[in-house]
């Protein structure tokens, strides 16, 4: 068991503060929930088609963050000391941009007049995948990284030893030993990924049912546009929920968790 340690009294208040301050906006919204008409605001056709477009769309930018994100971890973590810093800087950018930025650039880059203009991607669904694959990445690619690094590669010399081939160990050995940090980075990808708003409202636009998905239903309806605002508390409840549910599932899979 771990030792609670020693915490000056007076801290105990500023960090009270603190946390009241991220609950309580929380609980404002949760009082605001119209639960009489709550399902039938979830299941308006509005809120299905954005619903079911940020979970089509998330799902598949998770696919492609897995794809690539994975074997990217797998190079940081086995590079050498400055080269991987410097690798975990880059992958680390679109974490600290403003997302809005990031739509600009793949606006830029896939525009008309960008250097992949002739694709015509803007303002379509996978213009959509394409913005929450440029923001998940990073979550996907750190926690995975970060679990590779914690295994260690004396196994993986072992088998080296013992006459195993790179692909066997990546198979057997690696991918196994690191199988907390992928699930744990690929829930994250996807929570990330269905929660996108700024650079799919730049780059994808925002039409019901081609590009609005749940974020950019909400914003719409306290516009005064799109779906009712009780639509958007309810879909603002259900990023709520899931976005707990991901910590919550994160943390079942963390090694050496206390519970």
């Amino acid at each position: 068991m771990r030792a609670a340690g020693y915490v000056p009294r007076w801290l105990i208040v500023p960090a009270v503060v603190g946390l009241l301050f991220l609950l309580v906006p929380l609980t404002a919204l949760i009082a605001r929930v119209q639960w009489a008409t709550l399902w039938s605001d979830v299941t308006s056709a509005a809120a299905l088609s954005a619903l079911g477009l940020s979970l089509g769309t998330g799902a598949v930018a998770t696919v492609l963050c897995a794809i690539v994100g994975i074997p990217l971890a797998l190079v940081i973590a086995r590079s050498p000391g400055r080269t991987a810093a410097l690798l975990r800087a880059l992958v680390t950018v679109p974490l600290v941009l403003p997302p809005m930025v990031g739509g600009v650039a793949l606006l830029y880059l896939f525009g008309r007049n960008g250097w992949f203009g002739a694709l015509g991607l803007p303002f379509t669904t996978p213009a959509v995948v394409l913005a929450q694959v440029f923001v998940a990445l990073p979550f996907l690619v750190l926690a995975v990284e970060g679990s590779l690094r914690s295994t260690g590669v004396e196994f993986e010399r072992a088998a080296a030893s013992l006459g195993a081939s790179r692909a066997t160990i990546l198979r057997r050995i690696t991918l196994p030993l690191a199988a907390p940090g992928i699930v744990a980075g690929i829930v994250l990808c996807f929570a990330r990924a269905i929660g996108e708003f700024g650079a799919t409202a730049l780059f994808a636009g925002n039409r019901p049912g081609v590009t609005q998905t749940m974020p950019l239903a909400i914003y719409t309806a306290f516009n005064g546009a799109g779906v009712s605002q009780g639509t958007a508390v309810a879909l603002s409840l259900l990023l709520l929920i899931t976005a707990v549910a991901v910590l919550l599932l994160v943390r079942g899979w963390r090694p050496g968790v206390g519970r």
